[in-house]
C-alpha cells in the first residue's frame, strides 16, 4: 500500500463530503467500505464517479453474470491486479452459465488458443477483454467475434465500457499497490 487508507469511518470531511461516503457504502452493503473506497476517498469527488461508473457497469447492464465476469477477470490477470482478480473468480464461477473449473483454466491461460468448454459468446467476451487490455486496440476479427457470437450492440457498449473500467480501476489498484496485493499473485501464477 503506497497510501494511507483514509480513517474508517472518514473524518475531516469537506461540506457534502458525507454524502458521498453515504452513496459508497449503500452500493457496498453489509461490506461497508472497501480497502479501494478508503484510498480513493483522499479525493471524494473521483470516489464518487468511481462509485457511480461501478454501480452501472457491474449492476445496470443487460449483461449475463458469466459475460460480466469473465470480461472482469481477464482484465484483472492481464493487469495483474491480484485484490480484483481474487474478489471476482469466486463470482466468476458462481455463474451457472459458466462451465466451472474448466473453463477457469481458459481465462487463465496466458495465450488464448482454443475457447475449450466456453461457449461463443463467452469466448469472445474473453478475447475482447484480453485485447482491449494488453494492446486497447482490438483486431477487426477479434471485434467481429461478438456480432457472430449474438451480442448486441448494446451488450458491446456495455462490454466495452466494462472492460475500460476495469481497466482504469486495476490500474489504480497497482499503481498505489492498494490492499498490498502486488507481490501476492495466486499460486498458480509461479507454476
Amino acid at each position: 500500500m503506497r497510501l494511507n487508507y483514509v480513517s474508517n469511518p472518514p473524518t475531516g470531511l469537506e461540506a457534502g463530503d458525507e454524502a458521498i461516503v453515504e452513496r459508497i457504502k449503500a452500493r457496498r452493503g453489509t461490506k461497508g467500505l472497501i480497502p479501494l473506497d478508503l484510498t480513493l476517498l483522499h479525493a471524494p469527488k473521483v470516489a464518487d464517479g468511481c462509485n457511480a461508473l461501478f454501480a452501472a457497469v457491474r449492476t445496470k447492464t443487460s449483461l449475463t453474470d458469466d459475460i460480466l465476469e469473465i470480461a472482469i477477470c481477464r482484465t484483472c490477470l492481464v493487469l495483474g491486479a491480484w485484490h480484483e482478480w481474487n474478489g471476482h473468480v469466486p463470482k466468476l464461477l458462481a455463474s451457472t452459465a459458466f462451465p466451472g473449473e474448466g473453463g477457469l483454466e481458459i481465462v487463465k491461460a496466458v495465450h488464448l488458443i482454443s475457447p475449450g468448454p466456453l461457449n461463443a459468446r463467452q469466448w469472445a467476451a474473453l478475447n475482447y477483454a484480453d485485447h482491449m487490455s494488453r494492446a486497447v486496440a482490438v483486431p477487426n476479427d477479434v471485434f467481429e467475434q461478438l456480432g457472430k457470437a449474438s451480442l448486441s450492440e448494446k451488450e458491446i457498449v456495455e462490454l466495452t465500457t466494462l472492460i475500460g473500467a476495469y481497466n482504469m480501476i486495476g490500474r489504480v489498484f497497482v499503481a498505489l499497490d492498494i490492499a498490498d496485493a502486488n507481490e501476492k499473485p495466486p499460486q498458480w501464477i509461479a507454476q
